[in-house]
């Protein structure tokens, strides 16, 4: 009876090179980025003192915003007063010559078709450029 035949191997042997290798490449890698990351030059910056805040009341508005309504009819209204787009466009260039930093509002009515408003919102920024916006309501 044969249990077991023994032959004289030699155990394996770990080559250690090739992990020896790739642990130095990394250890370089890492040696690398600290000294460029540890070299970066200090911003010598001075902060200003925190200012203890003042509550100021809200400034009123001093005039009456300048907003325009389309209706579904296509009739234009300024302020819930009714006008004609001709007046309009002339009293939109008075206003805005007035107020530097005034903006004009566009309020059209939810029926209308969104061609229609986008050309007719053009046609207000050619006269105030980017102090024309459109508004919607809530």
């Amino acid at each position: 009876m044969r249990f077991r035949e023994s032959r004289d191997t030699p155990p394996p042997q770990v080559d250690l090179v090739p992990m020896l290798t790739v642990m130095m490449g990394v250890l370089a890698f890492f040696v690398v980025v600290t000294m460029t990351l540890g070299n970066e030059e200090m911003i010598d910056m001075k902060l200003p003192a925190a200012q203890p805040e003042e509550e100021q009341p809200p400034q009123p508005v001093t005039t009456q915003p300048f907003i325009v309504e389309m209706d579904a009819n296509g009739g234009f209204r300024l302020n819930n007063t009714p006008t004609d787009k001709e007046s309009l466009k002339a009293q939109m260039e008075s206003h805005l010559t007035r107020n530097d930093d005034h903006v004009v509002y566009l309020l059209p009515d939810r029926e209308l078709p969104y061609e229609q408003v986008m050309q007719f919102l053009g046609e207000m920024r050619e006269i105030g450029g980017d102090r024309v916006s459109l508004a919607i309501e809530e």
